[in-house]
């Protein structure tokens, strides 16, 4: 199998340069950008596995490159962050990055948590499948909404399109298919990303506060995803599944 292709996205040459050494040393084929669009243009030609990508760009903010993005690819995204930047780190994971790194960081870090996020996207590419395949896949019906997470679609009431992430479908599934059961943290991460997570992965709490976004008409009361203090969230809704109409 080819080699996982990684796009560093950093102004500063001396950091593309230690990003590329460390992750080429690791058998990893590496691209570069110095800014948004460069990393743009390399990302629509396509073949880029993950994306790593510096917050502070001189003349544009990687948190405005990560939601262009966004619009475009589910390609997986870990920021790299001042260390004071906090609020840029949780608006990163809001808007769909998947981990982020801490300047100044350890190169061992920066492969874990590579190698982490790269495990945890196998399989988001929706596969070729047969009739037979797609008829099977389940469809979840829930306050309205309309859920395929195996073919990345959710619905809103009203039958509009909801744009969800491959870790977002992957939560939302995992909830789906326990409706009404109490889980901790630590089993919904185990769901999620299976045994490849590890304490340098983020807790679950910042994909919960994305996917209430998207589905809760009010996020900050939520009704369908319910904090259960001190243990982990509850999916409150009734929900229906069936095999795919």
């Amino acid at each position: 199998m080819a080699n996982r292709r990684i796009l560093v996205v950093d102004d500063e040459r001396a950091v593309r340069d230690l990003l590329r050494r460390c992750l080429e040393s690791d058998g990893y084929e590496v691209a570069e950008a110095a800014g948004g669009q460069e990393a743009m243009a390399v990302i629509q030609n396509g073949g880029i596995d993950l994306v790593t990508l510096d917050i502070n760009l001189g003349g544009q903010s990687g948190l405005d490159v990560a939601q262009a993005v966004r619009k475009h690819s589910d390609v997986p995204i870990v920021m790299v962050t001042g260390r004071g930047d906090v609020i840029d780190r949780i608006v990163g994971l809001e808007i769909g990055a998947d981990d982020y790194i801490t300047k100044p960081f350890h190169v061992r870090e920066v492969l874990a948590r590579v190698h982490s996020v790269l495990r945890r996207s196998k399989g988001e590419a929706q596969p070729v499948v047969d009739k037979g395949e797609e008829e099977a896949c389940p469809e979840y019906v829930f306050a309205g909404f309309r859920a395929v997470p195996d073919r990345l679609e959710l619905f809103d009431p009203e039958g509009n399109p909801i744009e969800l992430t491959g870790g977002d479908f992957r939560l939302l599934k995992v909830l789906l298919e326990r409706p009404r059961r109490v889980l901790s943290r630590e089993q919904i991460m185990d769901l999620v990303n299976g045994a490849d997570w590890s304490p340098l992965d983020r807790t679950i709490d910042n994909q919960v506060a994305r996917l209430r976004k998207k589905i809760e008409p009010e996020p900050a009361s939520p009704k369908l995803i319910k904090t259960v203090r001190g243990i982990g969230y509850t999916f409150a809704a009734e929900v229906t599944a069936s095999g795919r109409l």
